[in-house]
């Protein structure tokens, strides 16, 4: 993982300051890339604990076109709480503590984060109690696997381009149209968090399936060692569909950013070594990637260094 740890560094040297919509404060780089070749091990995060199971419980989520966050809690996987929740507290119905800003407070207010996370907690009984509130509160809006699986067009119907891309690819291989975006101007300000990784398309050579990302933002400390792995997964999991062999991960940055509050947590895991990557293993009992569960997909040899906790910017 030097490639990513380059991207810290290069960074933390030369990035500009800049302000952001979560009034954090960012250092940030304009136009990054870095390459993983997928023989030589899963692009897992040695240099601190990354949690496997929630990157596949997320990127199931996105293949089946699920937009609610009930599944992902009913997974324990508390990724999108926060925009979901965020959602919940704006509200009318919302009649707990104030929850302004309860990110960036939660992050410098031991006491306040509890009665965040107190509140969170009624959150999540309330999704997995209440069908009516989880509809109402759970949907995060047209995000990801809406737009991959079910982009609208001008005449009512819906395009299925993750299906679309895999008949493409097993019956066209070297089309260069192998595209799914997830970039629709269209519906960007009714989704709780426009696509961040925003466009990916695939490369057929050799036998080996390759795919490029272009992420129009990152955040390289908690996000990017997630939108490494989910990516490098997906290319395994599309392989595995179309018949062939991972190739290479290819991941372009727009706009690469350090969270003002992160930078002593990149500092420490820059002085940490990396170690050896695991390996993936996904079961041979399914017969399309559609059908995989959480507990399908597995890494093994894996041996990071702890984690390394830091404050997530809403």
């Amino acid at each position: 993982m030097e490639q990513y740890l380059q991207l810290c560094r290069h960074i933390l040297e030369t990035g500009t300051k800049k302000e952001d919509r979560t009034g954090t404060g960012t250092y940030s780089v304009f136009g990054y890339q870095m390459r993983f070749d997928l023989d030589k091990g899963f692009p897992l995060m040695t240099t601190k604990k990354t949690a496997f199971r929630l990157i596949v419980s997320e990127l199931l989520w996105f293949l089946k076109g699920d937009t609610n966050v009930k599944t992902l809690i009913e997974e324990r996987n508390p990724i999108w709480d926060e925009w979901a929740f965020e959602k919940w507290v704006k509200s009318e119905v919302y009649h707990g503590p104030d929850m302004t800003d309860f990110g960036r407070r939660a992050a410098v207010d031991e006491e306040f984060k509890q009665v965040v996370d107190e509140q969170m907690i009624i959150f999540r009984e309330k999704i997995l109690s209440d069908e009516t509130f989880a509809l109402t509160y759970g949907d995060l809006g047209p995000i990801y696997g809406r737009q991959w699986r079910s982009w609208p067009t001008t005449d009512g119907k819906t395009i299925d381009q993750l299906q679309k891309v895999i008949h493409q690819i097993k019956n066209s291989p070297d089309s260069r149209r192998h595209i799914v975006t997830g970039w629709n101007p269209e519906f960007v300000d009714d989704m709780a968090l426009p696509p961040c990784h925003t466009l990916f398309q695939f490369y057929v050579a050799d036998g080996k399936l390759s795919c490029q990302l272009y992420q129009r933002s990152a955040d390289v400390f908690l996000g990017v060692p997630f939108n490494i792995a989910s990516y490098a997964l997906l290319t395994h999991l599309i392989a595995k569909e179309c018949g062939l062999e991972p190739g290479e991960f290819v991941h372009t940055l727009g706009d690469a950013h350090i969270y003002s509050n992160h930078v002593e947590q990149v500092k420490e895991q820059l002085q940490r070594e990396p170690r050896k990557l695991p390996t993936l293993v996904i079961t041979e009992e399914k017969d399309s990637i559609f059908d995989l569960q959480t507990e399908d997909i597995k890494v093994e040899g894996y041996d990071p260094h702890p984690k390394i906790k830091a404050p997530i910017a809403v």
